[in-house]
């Protein structure tokens, strides 16, 4: 019989393709076009800082300005393996050569908008075969300056893949058999269920581009428009993608991208073989980033919210307290977390005794352990409880107000009335409990 009761008693998912996979983030390319959002040399630089410490295997930056430049020359000269800096491109020889400039780039992803909407629309484009005349004559003019490339494919799950996608990335591998395309769900159309074909279907697409076209880097770029970006992503992941572009906190145009941390997380703990990435510093990350660019995160964000361990249902902190797996899918430490436990209108008498507990420990210095029936408890929890009966409070009791409750009933009572002996103490306690 098993038996879970802890979290190395779960097994981990075995990906299907027993392959390598890796991930690029974008979070100074895409996420940099959020509304709003503008991105400092100095900041581009403590991103990449992050990247290198999770253990990120690239990244992708715009060089168009010099302060684009200056940052990615910043990178550069740090020397890390990891992630490797890599360049942005419009399907135009002279995008490119911004990318050659700076030197010590050795790859480039290059834009190629493949849906009518954006062929015709857009780019003003006459038809198809004049946007498949720009894509390749770019990507031979980038194979040709020693240039490692990526295929943008924009749009992807609103195309007409079989007529015009799938022979036009079977061009691209003719000119680079080591392309990396990069299926674009670029307004969140694709559905990540097997069974269904084109334009939406994840799983369909990646496994004609590696079945059937014999891809070898395939890397997934979804938007969270019908919030499926990281169900999308995985999906690739499970049918043959060995790649994903994603950005930090989601954060890029419209509803944004598929959410690194999610990713990491979910691979690092479901996953079999992904010890790779350090995520100790992804609480610390994500407050750096609510800081620097103003974006709030949602105190019940997956990951990074503050109320991801946070407790205050009587049921869920005692469970907590007794065994943190009961109501944790992981550890707080996992990702540079902390457990905390808050005093609010659904805590029971378990939530109180930890909090008091650790209050008065801290007041005297000294380690003491209170039981569930001690009556202080019971006097402090009536208080807690008259405020929200009454209507008089309509948030969690701050551990300033609980110290407050330590000082009154513990510390100060006792001195006040010279009463060492227990027992008295409590007498008097059940006594001014039933006035």
């Amino acid at each position: 019989m098993k038996m879970y009761k802890s979290y190395e008693d779960l097994p981990k998912i075995k990906l299907p393709h027993n392959e390598p996979i890796f991930i690029s983030d974008s979070t100074i390319r895409d996420g940099s076009q959020m509304p709003g959002v503008v991105m400092s040399t100095r900041l581009k630089f403590k991103i990449y800082e992050y990247l290198h410490e999770i253990g990120i295997e690239k990244l992708e930056t715009f060089v168009y300005h010099e302060r684009d430049k200056k940052a990615t020359k910043m990178m550069l000269d740090c020397g890390y393996e990891f992630p490797e800096v890599t360049g942005w491109a419009r399907a135009v020889p002279a995008d490119i050569d911004e990318v050659l400039s700076v030197g010590g780039i050795n790859e480039t992803g290059i834009l190629m908008s493949v849906s009518d909407s954006h062929i015709l629309d857009k780019m003003r484009l006459p038809g198809r075969e004049a946007a498949e005349e720009k894509y390749l004559n770019a990507l031979q003019y980038a194979v040709d300056h020693g240039l490692r490339t990526r295929a943008h494919i924009e749009d992807m799950t609103r195309a007409d893949n079989y007529n015009f996608v799938f022979p036009l990335i079977k061009k691209i591998i003719e000119i680079d058999p080591d392309c990396t395309i990069r299926l674009c769900d670029t307004v969140g159309y694709g559905v990540p269920f097997a069974g269904v074909d084109e334009p939406y279907g994840i799983p369909a697409m990646v496994q004609y581009l590696k079945n059937d076209l014999n891809v070898k880097n395939i890397e997934m770029h979804t938007h969270d428009d019908f919030g499926l970006a990281v169900a999308n992503t995985l999906a690739g992941y499970w049918h043959g993608a060995n790649w994903s572009s994603v950005t930090f906190l989601g954060i890029g145009e419209r509803a944004g991208n598929a959410e690194m941390e999610k990713l990491l997380l979910f691979l690092s703990q479901r996953v079999e073989g992904f010890e790779k990435y350090n995520l100790e510093s992804i609480v610390q990350f994500s407050r750096f980033m609510e800081k620097e660019i103003g974006v709030k995160i949602p105190r019940n964000k997956a990951v990074v919210g503050k109320n991801i361990f946070a407790h205050e249902s009587g049921i869920h902190a005692s469970g907590v307290l007794k065994n943190p797996f009961t109501y944790e899918p992981y550890p707080p430490e996992v990702v540079g977390g902390e457990r905390i436990f808050l005093m609010g209108d659904s805590s029971g008498i378990e939530v109180l005794r930890h909090k008091v507990q650790d209050a008065l420990n801290d007041l005297m210095d000294i380690n003491i352990e209170l039981k569930k029936t001690d009556p202080r408890l019971k006097m402090i929890q009536a208080e807690i409880q008259k405020l929200y009966d009454t209507e008089k409070r309509i948030s969690c009791i701050s551990d300033e107000e609980i110290r407050a409750y330590v000082e009154k009933y513990f510390v100060f009572k006792p001195i006040v009335r010279q009463e060492t002996h227990h027992g008295k103490i409590f007498r008097d306690c059940d006594e001014d409990a039933d006035d």
